[in-house]
């Protein structure tokens, strides 16, 4: 198993690089909508360069405005435009992933799956070509959703290896009203990515593993044997160390 990645946004790269590179730590750059206004190939280039140490490197894509299913075909149009240019960037840093979110949440699409998936599907048609040609798969993560079955049923009819799911233990924490196996297990067949990180049920406050209430030791017990690629979100370096140690012990634990 790939040892966990990190995710930072693309802005702060230069604010936390001593961090990185004295871990070396394997990343997942997020690249927001502002950063891709005014990037370019150097600047990507250059980040390339600075990681010496050839890390294990992920994408994460917009996501702020953005909806992937969205009804409004104006609304679509500029979330494939912004897709398009992340794809520009992974054709550049080769990442393994690329995760994207949902964008379903049951109010606005008025309990409406069907709606909301027919239009994702034509968004996902177009870029699950281009995520072949990279060698790159897709990762749908989980956001608002409060059960699991509008993504279970995307994965389904993409129906291809490389576009499978993200679980976000911190969003499932929030939002989940299902048990996390009955979550979880159905999607275990799609599952590439996991972003790790806390909270107390209150708040998205991505704390370290351990420092909120989700039951980390079940999820790697229903995990166990799974090569599944672990992305830490904890906002903090020390957040981060500490999560890296509570993997490792998880890791020790489960594959005896």
């Amino acid at each position: 198993m790939i040892k966990p990645h990190v995710h930072v946004p693309y802005h702060k790269i230069g604010e936390y690089l001593s961090f990185i590179k004295k871990h070396q730590v394997n990343l997942e750059v997020y690249f927001s909508s502002r950063s891709l206004d005014s990037i370019s190939k150097e600047d990507i280039l250059s980040i390339k360069k600075e990681l010496f140490y050839n890390p294990s490197l992920s994408i994460h894509a917009p996501f702020m405005d953005l909806s992937p299913g969205a009804v409004d075909s104006k609304v679509r149009e500029v979330t494939i435009e912004r897709f398009k240019q992340i794809f520009d960037i992974a054709s550049i840093l080769r990442p393994l992933v690329i995760v994207f979110h949902s964008g379903y949440e049951k109010w606005k699409y008025a309990h409406r799956i069907d709606i909301w998936l027919e239009e994702s599907l034509k968004t996902w048609s177009i870029f699950l070509k281009i995520a072949k040609e990279l060698n790159v798969k897709i990762a749908i993560e989980n956001v608002f959703e409060d059960e699991p079955n509008n993504l279970l049923r995307l994965f389904e009819r993409m129906g291809d290896g490389y576009f499978g799911y993200c679980f976000d233990t911190g969003h499932f924490n929030l939002f989940s009203r299902v048990r996390i196996e009955d979550w979880l297990n159905p999607l275990l067949p799609y599952l590439v990515e996991m972003h790790l990180h806390d909270n107390d049920k209150t708040f998205d406050s991505h704390l370290a593993i351990g420092e909120g209430n989700f039951d980390f030791g079940r999820l790697f017990e229903i995990i166990k044997g799974r090569d599944v690629l672990m992305t830490v979100e904890a906002h903090s370096p020390e957040g981060v160390l500490k999560s890296f140690e509570k993997i490792e012990c998880y890791l020790r634990n489960f594959t005896r």
